[in-house]
């Protein structure tokens, strides 16, 4: 296991973390922690559109859709 955070949009498809961080706007915090993206959650990264954006996730049983520029700012650590 890697201690090192990382960001989502770094990780490759089928790829596994824990969010160690997310460094998202105030503003938009709120929804993606209504959407189950909190500190300690699993995440799996499902795929990748054909021009990279968006990603799309699987997070408590579900998936999610993220622009990659949130990705980049929920920081994970592989799991």
């Amino acid at each position: 296991m890697s201690a090192v955070s990382q960001p989502l949009s770094s990780l490759t498809v089928g790829a596994k973390g824990v969010i160690t961080t997310i460094q998202v706007a105030p503003e938009s915090r709120g929804r993606l922690m209504e959407m189950g993206l909190l500190t300690g959650t699993q995440v799996e990264v499902v795929r990748y559109a054909p021009m990279g954006d968006p990603i799309e996730i699987k997070v408590r049983g579900y998936h999610l859709t993220l622009r990659k520029h949130e990705a980049e700012l929920i920081l994970v650590r592989l799991a």
